[in-house]
């Protein structure tokens, strides 16, 4: 298995792994690189504990996150495995709904639900998917491993 050494050195079972992804990127297939990164530093500064995605990016038969106990990795911009998250809440809603708390949750720019508004509308309308009451899928999680730099 491609993360073997990494879940053995996190001491996570390679059981409960579910997937690895780079955060602004489709999964494993790492477009912008310089969003992976600037994420996941977010997320390792304990800034970033949770994230959404529009539903309607979702592959027909792509299961949805959920609160499982299982754990997913979290690679940087090279495709490394850096951390391991597991989700503690996860919930549908539609855009124009998702709250200023979750918009803070994501720490992305000022933290601000304007900023979050912004700048997920510019990145869903790149695939064509933006809507204004669109479905957006949001996810809590929390840290559970990271590597140090």
């Amino acid at each position: 298995m491609k993360y073997e050494n990494f879940i053995k050195e996190a001491d996570l079972k390679v059981e409960d792994f579910r997937a690895a992804f780079a955060f602004g990127n489709d999964g494993e297939n790492i477009s912008d690189p310089k969003m992976a990164d600037e994420l996941l530093d977010e997320l390792l500064k304990g800034r970033k504990t949770a994230t959404a995605s529009a539903v309607e990016g979702y592959e027909e038969n792509e299961p949805f996150p959920i609160v499982d106990g299982r754990f997913d990795i979290v690679l940087n911009g090279k495709g490394e495995p850096i951390a391991a998250i597991t989700n503690t809440r996860v919930y549908q809603t539609s855009f124009d709904q998702v709250t200023a708390d979750h918009a803070r949750r994501e720490g992305e720019g000022d933290l601000s639900l304007a900023y979050w508004r912004q700048a997920h509308e510019a990145f869903w309308r790149q695939f064509d998917l933006y809507r204004p009451n669109m479905p957006v899928l949001c996810e809590e999680f929390e840290v559970i491993y990271s590597k140090s730099k």
